[in-house]
Order: C-alpha cells, then structure tokens, then sequence
C-alpha cells in the first residue's frame, strides 16, 4: 500500500524503499524497453508517423527513468570490498558473458565477422558497462557539491565532442545526469509523485509529448533520443545541440516524472517479476534477433495496427516468460554467477560475529544490491 502524502509513519517515506512502487515501475520499463527495441524492427525508415511517435514518446522517458532508479538504489555504494565484489559479479561477469553471447549471435545471424571486443559493447550490452562505470564513480558525486549540475554541464559537454564507441562512453557521459539525479533523490521525492493531482497531470503530459513526437516526425533523428551522436553526427552546429539536448532534457523530465506518477504502487502479479529484470532485459534481444532474422515480423508489417497490437502483447508474454523461476534458474550461471570464494581475501572470508541486524542495515543492503 502506497501513501498519497509524504509523512514519516509507517508507509512513509523511509518505508518507500521495501514497498512494491518499485519493482512495479522496473517491470513496466523493462515491458517497454522491449518493446521499442520490437517496435524499432517494424517501422519503416520513412513512414508509420504515428507508431514513430509512439517509439520517441517510450525513449524519451524509458531509459532515462531506468537509470534513475539504478543511482537511486546505488546510494549506499560507497566502494567497499563487498560492494565492488557484488558490482563485478552482478553487472561486469554478466557484461563479458553476454558480449559475447551477443558476438556470436551476430555473426550467426548476419554474417559479421566474429570478433570478441568487450571494449565495444554490442547491441544491449552497452547498458552493464555505463552501470559499471556510473557505480564506480558514485563516490565521486558524493563528495562534490552541486553534483546534478556538474553532471549536465559533463553531459552537455559530451553531446558536442566527438567521443569514440569505446565502453559506450558517449551514452556513460550523456546519460550521466539520469544516474547522478538517481542518487540525489529520496524516498519523499517519490511520495510526493504518489498523489492524485500528480497522476491527473501525467495524462496530458503524456498526451502533449506524443502530439509534439508526431508533429516533429520528419525532424526528429533516433540518434538524439539514443545520446549515441555528438553534434557532428547529428549534423548540427554545437549552439543547436547544447539547445536541443536542454529541451529533451526538460520534456524527458516531464515524462520521468509523469510515468513514475502513474506506477501502481501496490502489490501486483508484476511486482515480483520487477525483482529480476536482468533477465528480460539480457535475454529478448535473443529473441528478438532471431525472430526478426527468420522473418517472423514480415506478417505484422502487412497487417498494420492490428499486428502491431498482436505482436506487442506477444512481446509483455516474452518478458513475463523470461522473468519466471524456470528460466531463471537454467540461465543464473550467466546471468548472476557467483563470485569465486577463492578471490575472496582471506580475512574478510572469516565469518563476523553474528549480529541482529537493524531496520538502517537491512536497507542499506538492499540498496546495495
């Protein structure tokens, strides 16, 4: 059960963290990552006007929300032995495997040459190693101030020097203010989200943004939504980009705000499958690379609104599917493998006196992890 209004009694915002708001927002946006990733595959370069809105609407606020709730839940990381042991073992082993689960897979499907390069993030794999880095420097946003700032000055900066594809860092850096506002943010920041008027606002936002999206169809590049391009790429003089990616800022906030507004903030069948969006999220890409090489969304395109709808509901099965205890248990070696008792040095492998632990540590770690 979720509060309407920030107060600090139970259900308030310190109890926020272990309510289900959370897992319920992660599962709807790991839904749509897929989605547009499906939605991608079906729109024509130059046609479908409304389903492209529909798409720029989703990347205006789904990744970016996204990386919100990952600063959100590493703000308590402060890089001790055990943290960064979680870090290598929970996003970087899982990166390596599934770069080159991904490398195979390409050069299976469309002939690429078959080069493992972790330095190039492939597909989807991009987002574990901008976590990895994000995470890493979460101290270093901790210990300046003004950090939210600092980090769209950096974002900025990024959008108008050319960066190599090297650790997808120009997606690390132009991302970065998603992860830094994450941090910033406290439970009462969300219970403020969870009143009436907020949820009453969100619809029109939503409805404004999309009537925008359409209206600028023509003009508006995948690769301003991607913050994979700098303004060379984009074709556009540093002036009009610093503009550009200020405004995108401004309506994906509107967006952010407006679908955290909208998140069911009570127990749901979806709840625990938020819990475990990894693998969804690293898993139908698979899917999707193989459905779409044997040509299974040829029919769709051809039956037009209809199939759209068909396929999209098609996609929320694939994603329930792969978050369910079967799947999970076969694929948790390589989605969350262990880290070796071996490399664990060996004063910190001698058990600690047993403690009964605090309501303060227990949060602490769950949002460690």
């Amino acid at each position: 059960m979720t509060s309407s209004t920030p107060h600090s009694g139970p259900g308030g915002p310190r109890a926020l963290d272990r309510m289900p708001f959370f897992d319920n927002a992660k599962f709807l946006l790991i839904a749509l990552v897929a989605l547009g990733h499906t939605w991608e595959a079906l729109i024509p370069p130059h046609g479908a006007p409304v389903l492209r809105a529909v798409h720029n609407v989703l990347y205006g606020f789904h990744m970016p929300a996204f990386i919100l709730l990952c600063g959100y839940f590493s703000r308590s990381f402060t890089g001790r032995p055990d943290q960064i042991r979680r870090l290598l073992s929970g996003v970087l082993v899982p990166y390596l495997i599934f770069e080159t689960i991904y490398s195979f897979l390409y050069h299976w499907l469309r002939g690429t040459d078959l080069a493992i390069t972790p330095t190039s993030p492939t597909y989807l794999c991009w987002f574990l190693i901008a976590l990895f880095v994000w995470r890493l420097t979460t101290p270093i946003w901790k210990a300046v101030r003004y950090p939210l700032p600092i980090a769209i000055v950096v974002s900025l900066v990024a959008g108008t020097t050319p960066i190599s594809g090297d650790l997808a860092l120009a997606r690390v850096l132009m991302f970065l203010p998603w992860f830094v506002l994450g941090l910033q943010l406290r439970p009462e920041h969300f219970a403020r989200l969870r009143t009436r008027t907020a949820r009453l606002l969100a619809v029109p936002v939503f409805v404004g943004v999309f009537a925008l999206a359409y209206w600028l169809f023509p003009y508006l590049n995948d690769d301003w939504l991607s913050s994979a391009a700098d303004n060379t790429a984009l074709h556009v003089s540093p002036g009009q980009d610093l503009l550009t990616r200020m405004a995108l800022f401004a309506v994906s906030a509107l967006l952010v705000a407006s679908f955290f507004a909208l998140v069911p903030g009570r127990r749901m069948w979806l709840t625990g499958l938020g819990a475990v969006t990894l693998y969804p999220y690293l898993l139908h890409g698979i899917v999707l690379r193989v459905s779409e090489h044997y040509g299974a969304f040829r029919g769709v395109r051809q039956a037009g609104l209809p199939g759209v709808l068909v396929l999209s509901a098609i996609v929320v099965g694939v994603v329930v599917l792969l978050s369910t205890p079967p799947v999970r248990a076969v694929l948790r070696p390589l989605v969350e493998p262990r880290f070796p008792k071996w490399l664990v040095p060996r004063a910190e492998a001698v058990p600690a006196p047993a403690t009964v632990p605090t309501a303060a540590a227990e949060r602490e770690k769950t949002l460690a992890r």
